[in-house]
């Protein structure tokens, strides 16, 4: 293993990036939040998705295509990247110290040997396609030819990076060198409909130093025209990864006008079209955006594979000045919209991530999106793009944690983990993160430089946390104050054996929406921490807690259940349900009549977010209505 090289994202020679990578490789999690999850997506997740992406016949294209045969084309014509996703989240897996990693490792290399036989002579790779020349690049708008390269480059480089073959990363840099004789200035024009082939390019550039790469990146996004994009509208999952690629671009070139027009995307999504779980995408039409402040609950689209693409895009705008608001808006998905798309096992997936929902059947024959049965996470669908997605991000997650700079190291995340890296100077040092967050807001680090050195410590401290405390060795730590979305810098020289303590105060807190978002108003979303919660009917007798209403003026008492959802903190609380046999009222009535009593009180249970519909078919509602009127 190579863990030196683990970067998932490597700013270390970019000239435009203040932060630079600590490796996956050099952060172990310890038994805390996240190890769990990550120990589920290797011992579960990654081998249940190559079964069955085997099964559907994507290795068997890559033989079929070696060997002159005509692959099968009843595929949705991006499925290449469904292995190529995979193929990345086994590679990092890896790094991981389970027993479970040699037989990844196996099925990793017969991926790899199926593969590497079909690409062309001229470096092109596409099962769908086929090697055939005039067959290629007719509709760069919906063939995701582009798209499905980018994730192939990806998963070379993040082979390559973790285990120090070349035959992956060669294979790679062939079809990156084609692709720079079809598509430029004085060849062909089109920009890929779905970006992706730019963040692969750009990392491509960052790995060979072949600066061809980075100008075909830049060539594709200056003919999609987002310097100039003054909102984050569109295709979501599209949208967020052409924000990031752009992101990669500005870090190695830094050309004000691309960091202008991001940051105007940004503030566009965060301020108007951005679930309080993170998650983005209001439309099921066209997996799109949507206006502003059009943010359904219940029909909420809000794809998976769109919370990632909002995690990647906010971690390279992180690395240009170590900005904390990015790493509030990744954490926020992290914890919520994004979480939300797996099972606590590890082994089955949403595509779609509703802030609302009955529970029951429902069809329409004239909508491809009418189910049949009770929302529940799949382990596949026929467009399978965001279980390896969810299994590539959470094998690469430790790589996430923290970073350094010229003058100091950035924690970012916090969870029970061991970072063992080495300063600007090249001081070797280890970190280690004492810790039960999210569930409690005590973090203790101990810093260990090899030897006395002088540098900063940045600590994030969320914007969601109204009060922190910070100790040093025991001691109230000197400087300035804590401050909710910053990060708090902490400079000294640091002795072996030095310990903080960081006391993040956690509240539980009722979000209210912006007026101008319809399906919101009236009602609350609860917070504790970086996590949002929700009501299931699972907790309440089976009753449909889309209509719950929360006494706001009864506290939300937190209490940690070690035996629910894989140990959870809930907020048990008092409110009102729908009564049993209540008859149903008007659907309309005159204004200021009072609607008949139709609520019942009762106690309410809040569970996180992420965990809903792990127990079995059931109602859920994140937004609660407020007091006990009627409905």
């Amino acid at each position: 293993m190579f863990p030196e090289r683990t970067a998932v994202v490597d700013t270390t020679r970019s000239p435009y990036a203040r932060l630079r990578p600590i490796p996956a490789g050099a952060v172990r999690l310890e038994g805390g939040f996240w190890q769990a999850r990550r120990a589920a997506n290797t011992a579960a997740g990654i081998p249940q998705q190559f079964d069955i992406l085997k099964a559907r016949g994507a290795l068997e294209n890559f033989r079929r295509l070696a060997a002159g045969i005509e692959a099968n084309t009843e595929d949705f014509v991006f499925r290449d990247s469904d292995l190529y996703k995979w193929m990345e989240a086994a590679a990092y897996a890896l790094l991981d110290d389970d027993p479970q990693t040699a037989v990844i490792r196996a099925r990793l290399d017969e991926a790899i040997d199926a593969v590497l036989p079909a690409q062309g002579a001229d470096g092109y790779l596409n099962t769908y396609f086929g090697n055939d020349p005039s067959r290629r690049f007719h509709n760069i708008a919906v063939d995701h030819e582009l798209y499905c390269a980018g994730h192939f480059i990806q998963a070379a480089i993040a082979h390559h990076r973790v285990t120090g073959e070349r035959r992956l990363l060669d294979a790679a840099i062939r079809f990156a060198d084609y692709l720079t004789t079809v598509f430029g200035p004085g060849l062909r024009q089109e920009p890929p409909g779905h970006p992706e082939i730019e963040l692969a390019l750009v990392e491509l550039y960052r790995e060979t130093g072949e600066r061809r790469y980075l100008d075909l990146a830049g060539f594709f996004l200056e003919r999609i025209g987002i310097a100039d994009f003054t909102r984050f509208e569109g295709h979501a999952v599209r949208a967020a990864y052409c924000a990031a690629g752009a992101t990669d671009y500005f870090l190695e070139t830094g050309d004000p006008r691309w960091r202008d027009g991001l940051e105007r995307q940004w503030d566009d999504m965060v301020r108007t079209k951005l679930y309080v779980t993170g998650g983005i995408g209001g439309r099921y039409r066209g997996e799109s955006v949507g206006t502003a402040y059009e943010l359904p609950n219940q029909r909420a689209y809000a794809e998976t594979c769109a919370a990632l693409a909002t995690i990647f895009w906010n971690w390279r705008l992180m690395q240009i000045a170590g900005e904390a608001r990015y790493a509030d808006e990744l954490e926020r998905t992290l914890y919520n919209g994004a979480l939300a798309g797996v099972s606590l096992d590890g082994t089955r997936y949403f595509y779609v991530n509703p802030l609302a929902d009955h529970g029951q059947a429902e069809g329409d024959p004239w909508y491809p999106w009418a189910r049949r049965e009770p929302y529940q996470r799949q382990t596949d669908f026929p467009c399978n793009c965001c279980p390896p997605n969810v299994e590539r991000f959470l094998a690469s997650l430790p790589g996430y944690f923290a970073s350094t700079s010229d003058d100091g190291l950035w924690v970012h995340l916090y969870d029970a983990a061991r970072i063992r890296w080495r300063l600007a100077d090249g001081t070797p040092f280890t970190l280690t993160q004492h810790t039960r967050y999210p569930w409690d807001g005590t973090i203790t680090l101990a810093i260990e430089p090899e030897r006395a050195a002088e540098f900063t410590l940045y600590l994030r401290i969320p914007a969601w946390a109204p009060a922190a405390t910070l100790t040093l060795n025991g001691e109230p730590a000197p400087g300035a104050a804590p401050q909710p979305g910053r990060y708090l810098a902490l400079r000294r020289t640091w002795q072996p054996g030095d310990r903080v303590s960081l006391a993040l105060d956690m509240p539980v807190t009722l979000l209210e929406a912006d007026a101008r978002v319809p399906e919101t108003r009236g009602s609350v979303a609860v917070q504790r921490g970086p996590v949002i919660y929700c009501a299931e009917g699972v907790d309440h007798g089976g009753a449909d807690v889309r209509f719950a209403r929360l006494d706001a003026s009864t506290p939300l008492v937190p209490h940690f259940e070690a035996d629910l959802l894989g140990g959870v903190t809930v907020l048990d609380g008092a409110g009102w349900l729908l009564a049993d046999e209540s008859p149903p009222p008007a659907l309309y009535r005159p204004r200021g009549q009072r609607p008949p009593d139709v609520l019942r009180p009762a106690r309410l249970r809040l569970v996180p977010y992420y965990a809903w519909a792990n127990r079995g078919p059931t109602s859920m509602a994140v937004w609660l209505l407020l007091d006990g009127s009627g409905i």
